[in-house]
């Protein structure tokens, strides 16, 4: 029977909320888990079919948030060399203004962690203290050291695979061997060493052997359409399984927040939820932790006010929504002189973290990382390859796809976004859902700085790619003309200055005594690549922790 009262309410079942369901459930804590999506289960997923290439993760109604976008900044036409092209297609955006691409995110149980490549990765300590170190960004109001302990148990959950580094301080091994290279990366290991770089193992969250119930990768490389054998860490089968297992976790899915409602004494009194009927509901707890996501946790803060938020909640310095930062990428593709089978394996088995540093790029702040990765850019079917690496038509195009299928070679490059007062998430003054809740809307803005830093990361995979055999490139993405984002961060900005943050160290609101915020929105800097989602479950356990303690203190 499910309690009528609770603990803890978690809006949003990603990295934060589900991480936060367990670490408070396991100690006894009653935790209701509200998800706006649907929750699958691993058989739906369709890698089983033969059209395979032409389906995504499975498409159900709400299943993605809808928002709009600000007015895009102008391209420079001297910045040519960083437009997005295909040999068959020219530029992709052949217009003078950047392209509103999309916000690649995922609403379900589990959150994007149902579509993420199981990247698992630790910020570089250097990454926190951008503001002391470079004079950009924003300290992080805790150290790496604070952190450490959590990494371990998050990655001891997830059953992370990797090998230790020389900049990340650990304070025990991981807990699963590292996967071996595919081919296709030892060549591009040979590359990089001939540059005289670094490639070494990708620590993810996909099993190198069976762990915790969960078998081992069978390296289909299709981490992005669901993982049906449950050998990749998303949140549904670790954390949120953990969670339910204990009898405290309870699980409401398709249930979307409309409102927080702030109340007297600095409280959020409750919350209001609209089920898959519509019908709207109220449930109230001692705590209540908001885990949407960079883009939709502060649209919610932002529309829920009152008498008491006038406006919004957590907003009353006006910081909700500022500092956001988007995903700066480059992707560069070319054919291989040797058949690689390159659709073979994990999607990013490999990273070069020789650039990863804040201060590793000369004259310019903030790092980036280099990693191999074909099925990241959907170039391991025959499909895509006929789209997009061959020309032709007929016999000649057939003749051609059996020649080069499987020598596509691509160079994922990942950087910082340092915040700047031109890119942040307000309310569309328009646009409403079918709720009648204004959208988010997205403005963001390049500055010069991750302009140049942009530009380095074409230049170095270009490189990258000539030492590791590749003669002819066919196809680049770029962030410079077009935004497309899967790692979004900032707009409730963790710190020590309620003027200048939204919440305090243990994501906890400045104000509002029983209300946190636990996903990549309170990061203070994004990371010179990393991909968040360790990090977010890590400050999700550290939370998890303190509230834990307030609770047996019966200061909740």
């Amino acid at each position: 029977m499910v309690p009528i009262d609770f603990d803890v309410l978690i809006i949003g079942s990603g990295a934060g909320g589900g991480a936060s369901a367990w670490g408070l459930a396991q100690n006894g804590l009653k935790v209701l888990l509200l998800e706006a999506g649907p929750a699958y289960s691993p058989s739906e997923y369709q890698l089983d079919r033969s059209e395979w290439e032409q389906l995504s993760f499975p498409d159900r109604a709400r299943h993605k948030g809808r928002y709009t976008f600000g007015t895009m900044q102008n391209l420079r036409p001297e910045l040519k060399d960083l437009r997005s092209w295909n040999h068959l297609e020219g530029y992709l955006n052949d217009t003078g203004r950047r392209a509103t691409g999309a916000y690649h995110h995922m609403r379900g149980v589990g959150g994007s962690t149902l579509v993420f490549s199981g990247e698992a990765q630790r910020l570089h300590p250097d990454a926190m203290k951008m503001r002391t170190r470079f004079g950009v960004a924003a300290d992080w109001p805790l150290s790496y050291s604070e952190l450490e302990p959590y990494y371990c148990l998050a990655e001891r959950q997830l059953g992370v695979a990797g090998v230790s580094d020389t900049v990340r301080f650990r304070s025990e091994p991981y807990p699963l061997p590292a996967h071996r290279l595919s081919y296709a990366s030892t060549k591009v290991e040979e590359g990089c060493r001939k540059l005289g770089l670094n490639l070494s193992p990708n620590p993810v969250a996909i099993l190198s052997r069976p762990y915790d119930g969960r078998p081992e990768c069978n390296y289909c490389a299709q981490c992005g359409r669901g993982c049906p054998r449950t050998d990749k860490g998303s949140v549904d089968v670790t954390f949120i399984r953990q969670a339910v297992e204990t009898g405290n976790c309870f699980v409401r899915s398709e249930c979307r927040v409309t409102a927080l409602e702030a109340g007297p004494s600095d409280r959020i009194t409750r919350v209001t939820y609209a089920d898959r009927a519509g019908n709207l509901h109220q449930a109230s707890g001692r705590v209540v932790i908001v885990s949407c996501g960079a883009i939709e946790t502060p649209r919610l803060l932002l529309t829920s006010k009152n008498s008491h938020a006038p406006d919004g909640v957590g907003n009353d310095t006006g910081q909700v929504g500022r500092h956001f930062m988007e995903t700066l990428f480059w992707f560069s593709s070319g054919l291989h002189e040797d058949r690689l089978g390159s659709f073979r394996g994990i999607p990013v088995d490999s990273i070069c973290w020789d650039f990863n540093a804040p201060d590793s790029i000369p004259g310019v702040a903030g790092g980036c990382r280099f990693s191999p990765s074909a099925a990241e850019a959907d170039l391991a079917g025959p499909i895509n390859y006929a789209k997009r690496a061959v020309k032709g038509w007929g016999r000649k195009h057939k003749e051609a796809m059996r020649d080069v299928f499987g020598r596509v070679l691509v160079i994922l490059a990942m950087g910082e976004f340092l915040p700047n007062s031109k890119a942040y998430i307000d309310l569309d003054p328009l646009q409403k859902d079918d709720a009648g809740i204004r959208l988010a809307r997205i403005n963001t803005f390049l500055d010069d700085v991750d302009i140049r830093r942009l530009a380095f990361m074409s230049q170095k995979t270009r490189e990258i790619l000539l030492a590791s055999g590749v003669k002819k490139t066919f196809e680049e993405y770029s962030a410079y003309d077009m935004f497309n984002s899967s790692h979004v961060f900032g707009t409730c900005r963790m710190g020590i200055d309620p003027e200048q943050s939204v919440v305090d160290q243990y994501c906890r609101s400045h104000r509002w005594k029983n209300l946190f915020i636990m996903d990549a929105s309170v990061f203070p800097s994004s990371g010179g690549g990393e991909s968040p989602s360790l990090t977010i479950e890590a400050l999700a356990l550290r939370t998890a922790d303190h509230i834990n303690r307030l609770a047996k203190k019966g200061e909740l």
